[in-house]
């Protein structure tokens, strides 16, 4: 992140960044955390760094796996618990992680935690969809990477105008010739939900700086990371949940939506030299962080 937020007041002296010389310990990955109460919260080596952003958050998509993911977790979900390492898991939703301590079966397509009535009270589905995306904050001079996990929730459904639920704002994109890492996104609560979920809108086209952020986050093998690893990977957590009596779902009672016909399409990265100037002034976005803990 820029360091210009953790200065209280502004010198009027002329200074100069330099790097730290001084060892410090491994920070974890950066990723952005989702709240319940409807804010975006900045999550370092596990710990929230400055104040969380309300409702909606301008983003720019660097990279994500070509299919939906999937996980599966034995024990009932706790929102106030640590993260902890699913019991079993797909990057690809095809068939388990070598990683999984626990692999439920060989391929996800028979697998008893993907059947229809295999979660929490006889409803959906135990073993959940989520997509993890590798993502730049808008206004962030320092280009560095972030991971934003989207829920099942917020994954499926038809949009309305240019407003999308995840899959069907790659589909809309597409159709127009654009695509996720050639324009800044919204991503936005949706505040008339029942329960948590997000929407995403097209904002603009990049800047041609944020295109050659874009172009150098691609090239950096650090970024594949941020898609291919779990929350608790990110944060070095390696158990697993104690399990729970019967297999319920990580996302409580509510019923896990149909993909429908909003399968994955696989992304063909574009580039932004040619993207016009915007139409507005970059955010400070990133300086909405603040400097105290929330």
């Amino acid at each position: 992140m820029s360091n210009v937020t953790i200065f209280e007041e502004q010198s009027s002296l002329p200074t100069v960044k330099r790097e730290s010389k001084l060892s410090s310990a491994p920070a974890g990955l950066r990723r952005i955390g989702l709240n319940t109460n409807g804010t975006f919260k900045r999550i370092v080596g596990g710990e929230q760094i400055g104040k969380a952003i309300p409702h909606e958050l301008n983003i720019i998509i660097v990279d994500r796996l070509d299919k939906v993911s999937r996980k599966f977790y034995e024990a009932a979900y706790d929102a106030n618990a640590t993260p902890t390492l699913p019991d079993c898991w797909s990057g690809l939703g095809d068939k388990p992680d070598p990683k999984a301590s626990n692999p439920q079966a060989s391929s996800c397509n028979t697998c008893p935690r993907n059947v229809e009535g295999s979660g929490t009270n006889g409803r959906g589905k135990a073993c959940r969809y989520e997509r993890r995306l590798a993502v730049l904050a808008e206004g962030d001079p320092s280009g560095e990477v972030y991971q934003l996990t989207i829920p099942a929730k917020s994954l499926f459904g038809k949009g309305v105008g240019t407003t999308h639920p995840y899959e069907s704002y790659e589909k809309y994109l597409r159709a127009n010739n654009e695509g996720p890492d050639t324009v800044v996104t919204k991503v936005m609560y949706d505040l008339e939900a029942d329960t948590m979920a997000l929407k995403f809108r097209a904002v603009r086209h990049l800047t041609a700086t944020e295109g050659d952020m874009v172009d150098a986050a691609q090239a950096d093998p650090e970024t594949k990371r941020y898609i291919q690893l779990t929350v608790a990977d990110t944060e070095g957590t390696k158990a697993i949940a104690a399990p729970a009596a019967k297999p319920v779902s990580v996302f409580g009672d509510d019923e896990e939506p149909t993909p429908e016909d909003a399968a994955p399409v696989k992304r063909a990265s574009k580039k932004a030299e040619e993207a016009p100037a915007p139409k507005r002034n970059l955010a400070e976005a990133i300086n909405q962080w603040g400097s105290d803990e929330d």
